[in-house]
């Protein structure tokens, strides 16, 4: 669990990746009101989480590894986190041993720190290691999210079904919030592949979590990809880094190896 004391300062794992202004770019389109209300806003918001504030939409972009494509060998995950325009909101960073990323691919433990344009750790995700069947229905992946690192902001949990992908999305108490339902197959062949962001009573569809096609080349000789998540903007801060989190989960789980993109 990362120190609270550490807050405000710059991880050394960002240096490489800041940009040269730390200036956030501004949203300068009106907001929409939307019908979600079962969340009030707070003005009380986690440092760093403001800017999540105005979006209703979260491109997550991986990077690719020249290492990963030639050899085959797999590197630690690094995503941009941008806004609907482009413009880069956050960088994120995974963290774990080789061991874990070679041998336990898919259903490896990893946490994954997610800092702003400052280099300012805003998010942390941890997931541990656990199964990733429905063979398994106690011992089902469930991934927890920190923000500031230190406070936790909820926890993504895979629920049993053998038929398809399903997550509920819960609140720092472990209450649900919402849930997430994946398609029957996620081998999407040049298309997307969404999964939908559903009420607690699974009939209302609220937004979704969409792995892009990359294009045949990236989805066959790498493991880079492109992912959105649609959401109401006056959704709770909190949860929609929960839902970043959700993100990084579903892509390990069902798009890590390349062909799974197909």
């Amino acid at each position: 669990m990362a120190s609270q004391e550490s807050q405000g300062q710059t991880n050394p794992i960002f240096k490489d990746y800041l940009p040269g202004s730390s200036d956030l770019p501004e949203q300068n389109e009106p907001v929409e009101p939307s019908l979600w209300k079962q969340i009030p806003r707070t003005h009380n918001l986690p440092p760093g989480l403001e800017y999540l504030n105005q979006l209703d939409r979260i491109i997550i972009h991986q990077q690719v590894e020249l290492l990963e494509a030639i050899l085959g060998t797999e590197t630690s995950s690094k995503y941009e986190i941008k806004n609907h325009l482009g413009q880069r909101v956050y960088f994120a960073v995974e963290e774990n041993d080789c061991f874990d990323r070679n041998l336990c691919s898919p259903i490896r433990s990893f946490t994954i720190r997610i800092a702003d344009n400052t280099g300012r750790e805003v998010i942390t995700v941890n997931r541990p290691l656990r199964c990733n069947s429905c063979w398994f229905p106690c011992f089902l992946q469930e991934l927890e999210v920190q923000s500031p690192p230190g406070t936790i902001a909820g926890y993504v949990v895979q629920n049993w079904d053998p038929f398809l992908p399903k997550f509920t999305i819960q609140n720092e108490s472990k209450e649900d919030v919402l849930k997430i339902i994946g398609p029957y197959a996620t081998c999407g062949c040049f298309e997307d592949v969404d999964f939908e962001v559903k009420a607690l009573n699974e009939m209302s569809t609220i937004g979704k979590i969409s792995k892009y096609w990359s294009g045949f080349v990236n989805n066959v000789f790498t493991n880079t990809a492109n992912f959105g998540i649609q959401v109401p903007v006056d959704l709770d801060v909190r949860i929609k880094a929960v839902m970043i989190g959700a993100c990084f989960l579903i892509d390990l789980m069902f798009f890590e190896n390349s062909l799974d993109g197909l």
